[in-house]
């Protein structure tokens, strides 16, 4: 394991891909990928409704994060949240919602009053989009599902195979802007500077298990390819929803070795049908 030193500095190279699925007419998926920041945002409320919240969320998000010089403290990351969820509410009259999640590149000793000793990556969670880790050949899901099959698993009614199939296995219990419980959850993860890191909409995690994420990952070194290949297999699936993935390799540098660049922020929300 790399040991990453206060003076090193990180980014992302990342891949993305989205399709809005062989069963759905329009794509209510927003994807945002930049060398610190990556988040995909699946809006829910149908024609003009979804698409507007999720595209609306990461512009606030993307907005604020380049204001922020690209780089925001877990509590500027909240505050971008809460907005976020307050403008969505005022567009769409609580009548549509997105859910959120991704990962934000942390610097060694730059959260105010917790002195931290090496870089993090700061994942965040609203609803049952999934942020994962994949490192020295181990994948783990990171986010944790807000949704009721997710429920009925910490409560050992379900297993895993039992919500792949469940009825229910849709049904969220935390959004933005739906009126509803907007709460995210947060997760800090240390960083050794060699790990590679997946966002995607449920659309790619209800149709293909760990396994096959896994040996996609392992198998594609080049994080565009690896992406175009996850949302193909989640086609070949089935495609019965908008599918979304970012993939990022986590890579480390000394500040003295590389120029000084800002980040360009991509927000991709596909609205139109394919030919």
């Amino acid at each position: 394991m790399t040991d990453l030193s206060p003076g090193v500095s990180l980014g992302f190279i990342h891949g993305q891909a989205t399709d809005r699925g062989l069963r759905r007419t329009l794509n209510e998926d927003s994807l945002l990928a930049s060398e610190r920041l990556l988040a995909i945002a699946d809006g829910m409320g149908g024609h003009e409704a979804g698409d507007i919240a999720s595209a609306l969320c990461l512009k606030i998000l993307g907005d604020g994060f380049q204001q922020a010089g690209a780089h925001l403290d877990p509590q500027s990351l909240d505050t971008l949240l809460i907005e976020a969820d307050r403008n969505i509410v005022e567009a769409g009259s609580g009548r549509a919602g997105t859910t959120l999640t991704g990962a934000l590149l942390i610097d060694a000793s730059s959260i105010e009053d917790e002195p931290v000793e090496q870089p993090q990556l700061l994942v965040f969670n609203v609803g049952d989009s999934r942020t994962y880790l994949w490192a020295q050949g181990i994948l783990q899901q990171v986010s944790v599902d807000h949704s009721e099959v997710q429920e009925l698993m910490d409560i050992g009614q379900l297993d895993a195979a039992q919500a792949a199939t469940h009825p229910r296995r849709h049904v969220i219990t935390r959004a933005l802007g739906i009126n509803a419980d907007n709460r995210p959850d947060y997760w800090m993860v240390p960083l050794s500077g060699c790990e590679r890191i997946l966002v995607c909409s449920d659309g790619l995690s209800s149709e293909i298990g760990d396994s096959a994420i896994q040996e996609v990952l392992a198998h594609f070194p080049d994080p565009q390819q690896a992406a175009e290949e996850l949302v193909q297999a989640a086609l070949d699936s089935g495609g019965r929803d908008n599918i979304s993935v970012i993939v990022a390799d986590v890579q480390y540098g000394h500040p003295d070795d590389v120029g000084i660049t800002v980040p360009r922020i991509t927000t991709t929300s596909h609205q139109e049908e394919k030919s």
